[in-house]
């Protein structure tokens, strides 16, 4: 069980070496990176290598995977990352159907069998919309992972309790799928508007001591990366959630 960060929920408090420290200091020991610290990888390395901060996971668009996988594998090389997950699909790009999800799930899965010939995992993280049933009954995330099945799933647990879906159902359904999660909160209704609803991790509506203990029960998930798409605040959200994360065991 790996404690890291997504960087995502830092990008309003650079500059980047002083979150390095910061994160290092509270004892997470890895994060996880995203496009903005793809410029420039060796100064990314060296604010790694100074804190003793790993980065074993890290999000990269799909496009660019399909369009330069040699320069993303390059990326991963020099941060040291063993798993990528594409993080977003804009609304204007989504399909609306099963056959649309269906033929987004084969270009995921291809780039997942050309990054395993790299030797670095390759999945989906997702939202919200991918657990919302389309029109025709069919669930976009079921499709991905069906019809995808050398894909691995990084599992934002909050974004699919944000979708009204079960999630210890999709846990029990596809733990084995589940190689990351995001580990996030929800404010209780009407509360911390100015951070879009979100909570620091223990201290919103959802019970992460009881979705951990499925996680760690039912599937092989190795990272577990604190997050939160808006804090007004780092180093609070960060300390209180790795801190209520350790409690919750």
């Amino acid at each position: 069980m790996t404690l890291s960060f997504q960087l995502y929920s830092a990008r309003n408090f650079t500059p980047w070496d002083d979150v390095f420290r910061t994160i290092s200091a509270l004892g997470y020991e890895a994060v996880e990176g995203y496009g903005a610290l793809y410029g420039d990888t060796d100064k990314v390395r060296a604010a790694m290598d100074a804190t003793g901060l790993s980065m074993p996971t890290a999000h990269v668009g799909l496009i660019d995977l399909e369009n330069d996988l040699a320069g993303v594998v390059k990326i991963a090389r020099t941060l040291g990352i063993e798993a990528i997950f594409a993080p977003y699909l804009d609304a204007s790009e989504r399909p609306s159907d099963s056959a649309g999800w269906s033929g987004f799930a084969k270009r995921l899965d291809a780039v997942a069998n050309s990054l395993a010939g790299e030797g670095i995992a390759f999945g989906w993280h997702n939202h919200d919309f991918e657990v919302i049933p389309q029109a025709d009954g069919s669930i976009p995330l079921k499709v991905i992972l069906d019809d995808a099945p050398g894909l691995a799933w990084e599992a934002d647990i909050a974004w699919i309790e944000r979708g009204g879906a079960d999630v210890m159902a999709w846990i029990d359904s596809y733990g084995g799928r589940i190689n990351a999660i995001h580990v996030k909160d929800i404010a209780p209704e009407g509360e911390n508007a100015d951070e879009d609803g979100w909570a620091d991790v223990g201290e919103g509506v959802m019970d992460w001591k009881a979705i951990l203990n499925a996680v760690k029960t039912k599937t092989p998930a190795k990272y577990f990366v604190m997050e939160h798409d808006n804090p007004n605040d780092l180093t609070r959200f960060a300390t209180r959630s790795i801190n209520n994360l350790k409690t919750f065991g």
